[in-house]
């Protein structure tokens, strides 16, 4: 497999061609250090076997703070070098990448002006930037020196200069950011140019590489794929070791790292191109990238010498490790759900993954697998999210389990609505060997027996039942998941109103005509129906815009440009009120106004409660504590799989105890 072969970069050699490219994740402290989290958090990379690991990019003058834990390379070498050694302990080279966000950036923590080459407005605050002089060119390509300088002599194998998304340097390469007169707009490579020559000096003989955006997907006056090859020819030339090639700019940024919503290698061309013009030094695709397959055929068909598999390392941080063992079925998948790997924003969440929840948090969570010395027979009850990774963990444990399922099928809603069904299915895969009942008649019972073995009962253990007093000590874990809330509107007699996880999961059928979907959540689940009904949808929203919390994830304008391609009407600003018999009233959150919306049916997307306590259980994890997400279904199944050791015999009825 090539994508496992040794990679000459420059003077030094990587093991392998797997990268980790560098990405926000929060991890910093208040005064702009790296920390013994990033160490933590790179070091689980580098032991999972990745070749090339990109640090998170260093702002290399005080003029860029553009997110609150933004690193600071004059404040960066003590955490480069911990980094490094804690990396090298494994075989990985660690590169320092080094940024300038420039127009693109933030004024609230510094209190200054952005600096840029134009008086471009930033896309989100709109704020207009100061136009740079040359004596502040001056001091940012000094702060690239003086920052591979400290990289280098921390120990790092290089560094990386950034010319990719909110990126300075490529601010000077565009016509849409540099519109300048002066010897730096008429020669748009100028700036990049200083910057590249400057950091070869100060490198040395270490690797130098640039992340450059090929496409600005602007091509009325932004760095278009024509272009792209004789641009990074160019800047090759004057000493560059590598190239990762990326897309996006000013305009487009969650096109960088979109969602599932876009296709895997979506830079494969893009990538192709440039390394046929540079084909003296390595070139590495980058572009959601999270299959090997994609990443082993992109190296054999020539598109490159590495692949960038960032995401999919946050969420199997062993996947180097386990392709070499030929155990590349258990990997575990990342589905580019970007809800808890893309952190920029208000909330200044830490970086982590809906499937491995322990990234970025390595230096706090336990070991998960730790062999249990109080083996126990368990009984899980419900297969959602929450109860597979119950049963998966705890088994590796070396517990008994038992899966109950009162539906057909394992997964619950996550299987069949939203982007979680790869990660379901993989969960499914890992308990194969655990015993499951579904489709058990009557659901659960409540109280000090839950009926069990009516459905697929496979395995033998039959006295392992939940809620038996039998020979075996046993530990019933709730996993049921949620229920529909309740819905703040009055549904009158005939009115079609129906569940979206019944639609989903296929229970119910849509009656033909006008789909009403209610979505006090703006979510993906609700957009997502729309999408698929496309002019046969009315999607409804209590907000300005549908999907408002797709923000998170980057998909908020790309969701209401796919709704609108697809004919959807959104009610926007609108209070569900009454559902009636072939239509729906909603009202005006800010008039009162009161208006009906004609519909074959409503589907109701949202709120969910838990589901009711079951007395029998001593540990409870997932929805049915409070619905939220994957994430907390994971995190939270985990958890109760590692507190199984811990619950007293005969004593059921504990909820799951929070992490000490």
């Amino acid at each position: 497999m090539r994508l496992l072969e040794p990679l000459a970069i420059g003077a030094t050699t990587a093991p392998n061609r797997v990268m980790f490219g560098p990405h926000v994740t929060n991890l910093g402290d208040d005064d702009r250090q790296f920390t013994p989290r990033h160490v933590a958090y790179y070091e689980r990379r580098a032991r999972g076997g990745c070749g090339v690991i990109v640090a998170e990019g260093a702002s290399v003058h005080t003029s860029d703070w553009p997110y609150e834990r933004a690193p600071l390379a004059s404040r960066a070498a003590d955490g480069w070098s911990a980094i490094a050694t804690a990396c090298h302990a494994h075989g990985a080279l660690v590169v320092a990448s080094l940024d300038h966000a420039g127009g693109q950036g933030s004024s609230a923590y510094h209190q200054l002006p952005l600096w840029a080459p134009s008086r471009v407005p930033e896309v989100n605050s709109r704020e207009v930037p100061k136009w740079m002089e040359a004596g502040d060119i001056a001091a940012v390509v000094a702060g690239f020196t003086a920052a591979a300088t400290a990289a280098v002599r921390a120990g790092c194998d290089g560094v990386e200069i950034n010319a990719g998304q909110h990126s300075l340097v490529r601010q000077f390469l565009s016509g849409l950011t540099n519109q300048r007169d002066d010897e730096w707009g008429q020669d748009r490579l100028l700036f990049a140019r200083q910057v590249i020559e400057a950091v070869r000096v100060a490198a040395g003989t270490a690797v130098v590489g640039l992340r450059l955006s090929g496409d600005e997907l602007a091509p009325w006056a932004g760095i278009t794929p024509d272009q792209a090859p004789g641009m990074a020819a160019g800047l090759a030339e004057l000493g560059l070791d590598y190239l990762v090639v990326v897309r996006g700019a000013i305009f487009s940024a969650e096109k960088t790292r979109p969602d599932f919503h876009e296709p895997t290698g979506f830079n494969i061309e893009l990538c192709r191109a440039v390394r046929a013009a540079v084909p003296a030094i390595p070139v590495f695709l980058q572009g959601s990238v999270v299959d090997p397959g994609q990443a082993e055929w992109a190296i054999d068909d020539g598109v490159a010498e590495g692949v960038e598999m960032t995401r999919a390392q946050i969420a199997d941080p062993d996947l180097v490790v386990k392709l070499r063992a030929g155990d590349g079925d258990h990997i575990r998948p990342c589905i580019r759900c970007n809800q808890t790997c893309q952190v920029r924003d208000a909330r200044n969440p830490i970086v982590t993954c809906v499937g491995e929840p322990s990234s970025g948090r390595e230096t706090e969570d336990p070991d998960w697998y730790s062999p249990t010395t109080r083996p126990r027979d368990v009984v899980v009850l419900g297969g959602g999210p929450a109860g597979l990774e119950v049963a998966r963990v705890a088994a590796r444990r070396g517990h008994r389990v038992r899966i109950v399922e009162a539906a057909e099928q394992l997964g619950g809603i996550a299987a069949v609505a939203g982007p979680g069904a790869p990660l379901v299915d993989w969960l499914i895969r890992e308990c194969a060997d655990v015993p499951t009942s579904l489709g058990v008649a009557g659901g659960w019972e409540h109280g000090d027996e839950v009926r069990h073995g009516v459905g697929q009962e496979t395995g033998a253990g039959a006295e392992a039942a939940a809620g038996a007093r039998g020979a075996f000590e046993q530990v019933v874990v709730q996993c049921t998941g949620g229920r529909p809330g309740l819905g703040m509107y009055e549904i009158e007699a005939d009115a079609v109103v129906l569940d979206v996880a019944d639609v989903r999961r296929g229970v119910v059928g849509l009656p033909d005509g006008p789909i009403a979907l209610f979505d006090p959540i703006g979510g993906p689940i609700a957009v997502a129906l729309a999408e698929e009904l496309g002019s046969r949808a009315v999607l409804i929203t209590q907000d300005q815009i549908a999907g408002n919390e797709l923000s998170r994830t980057g998909d908020l304008a790309p969701a209401n440009v796919r709704l609108a391609q697809r004919g959807v009407r959104v009610e926007r600003r609108a209070l569900l009120r009454v559902a009636r018999a072939g239509e729906v009233e909603v009202e005006d959150r800010f008039s009162g106004v009161r208006r009906t919306i004609p519909c074959a049916a409503l589907v109701d997307c949202g709120f969910r409660l838990p589901t009711d306590e079951i007395a029998v259980a001593a540990l409870r994890a997932g929805d049915c504590i409070a619905p939220r997400t994957i994430h907390e279904a994971i995190l939270e199944g985990r958890r109760a799989a590692l507190a199984i050791d811990h619950v007293p015999s005969g004593r059921p009825g504990a909820a799951l105890p929070a992490p000490a």
